[in-house]
């Protein structure tokens, strides 16, 4: 079941222990799903409870800790051969296994690096662990370790974030198809889902967000569906979806009547998506992107109903979230882009006093020479009546 080959993920985990021993680290525990995906293909969500990975910076074998429910997971999705169960009981206390592998490889006394950015290790989790390895070992925080591994992407994790954004085209298609004067929002929401599913997508990380009404100014999921009126408003922000890689769209679509302001800052939006697309320059830093952002929308007058920070970088990620952040884009990030970065730039504007909002975004790669977006959809104000 694995979805590169082993070669690649071999030069993936050969990659990472060399960053370790840059930094001076003789293992790093990993918790990050993405991370786990990354560097063997195991994939699971099972990281909700207790669940990591010891990488030693050694050749020494990677050895996972999990729970029963993940063994079959992890021997027939990953290239992990040492896996450890850890069971639910009064008093199980997984941590204390955890430093019983550390022991067994060695690194009493070293200096073991941990992901800590992550939603696959609570808090209440990392004092458990915490408390079993004082005095063990030095721990430091080693987040970003993997992360930066994975910001740049592969030939072939390009392919999938191509056949990802294929899905996501295909998606706009269907739901601009659904949405009509008293349609109901979760009808628009099936035609996604429906449309991702039937080619061979995954279910996202997060959302659709989607809402009409007051509800189009929202820009996180909220329950309360509602048919959409006879003039009203709809935003869409979602994902096509292909193994784990995410390509992200978003459209806010005038139903029953177009609207004079609303049009005003449809065109200010395209503008600002055409000058944040022009700024992504490899090379370049990647908060110019969220300058020209700032500066299209302020020169037309809707500072006040901008955003802070205009977009994030994709990839293979796992619920809550699609954002695969570290980097956000706002001014004054110093990250350079680089050829095989996937970013989401966006331009939001939401204008709570008129009550409208309006919204464009989609996927690009950085290239040699600069940006190519990944949709074929035009940046078109978009009618339906």
């Amino acid at each position: 079941m694995l979805h590169f080959s082993r070669e690649e993920l071999d030069g993936r985990v050969a990659r990472a222990r060399a960053a370790l021993v840059r930094r001076g680290l003789d293992g790093l525990l990993v918790f990050a799903q993405e991370s786990l995906y990354y560097l063997t293909g195991f994939d699971t969500n099972g990281y909700v409870f207790f669940q990591g990975a010891v990488v030693p910076a050694d050749a020494g074998p990677i050895t996972l800790l999990t729970r029963r429910p993940d063994l079959e997971q992890a021997r027939r999705t990953s290239t992990i051969a040492d896996i450890r169960i850890w069971y639910d009981a009064e008093g199980a206390d997984p941590a204390v296994d955890l430093r019983a592998i550390l022991a067994e490889k060695g690194l009493k006394g070293a200096r073991v690096g941990i992901e800590l950015a992550t939603y696959g290790l609570t808090a209440a989790n990392y004092v458990r662990i915490a408390r079993a390895l004082e005095g063990f070992c030095a721990l430091e925080d080693a987040s970003d370790l993997v992360r930066a591994l994975r910001l740049v992407k592969s030939a072939a994790e390009i392919a999938y974030v191509r056949e990802a954004a294929g899905i996501a085209d295909a998606s706009l298609t269907a739901m601009v198809g659904a949405a009509r004067p008293g349609a109901f929002e979760g009808d628009v929401a099936a035609a996604y889902l429906a449309t991702l599913l039937s080619r061979g997508g995954d279910m996202p990380a997060s959302g659709p967000v989607l809402g009409s009404g007051d509800r189009a100014l929202l820009l996180r999921n909220a329950t309360g569906a509602r048919h959409l009126d006879p003039v009203d408003q709809l935003t869409m922000e979602f994902a096509g979806v292909y193994r784990r890689y995410h390509a992200c769209l978003m459209r806010t679509i005038a139903i029953g009547s177009a609207n004079d302001h609303q049009r005003a800052m449809f065109s200010a939006t395209r503008d600002a998506m055409q000058a944040m697309t022009e700024a992504a320059r490899p090379g370049r830093p990647i908060g110019e992107i969220d300058a020209a952002h700032r500066r299209v929308f302020d020169a037309a007058g809707f500072a006040h109903a901008r955003m802070g920070a205009c977009g994030y970088s994709l990839g293979a990620t796992y619920r809550p979230n699609w954002m695969d952040v570290p980097p956000l884009l706002y001014s004054g990030n110093p990250t350079p882009a680089v050829p095989g970065m996937v970013l989401f730039p966006h331009a939001i504007l939401l204008d709570a006093t008129a009550g409208l909002a309006m919204s464009l975004g989609y996927t690009i790669v950085i290239t040699e020479s600069g940006a190519e977006v990944l949709s074929r959809h035009p940046l078109d104000y978009i009618l339906r009546d």
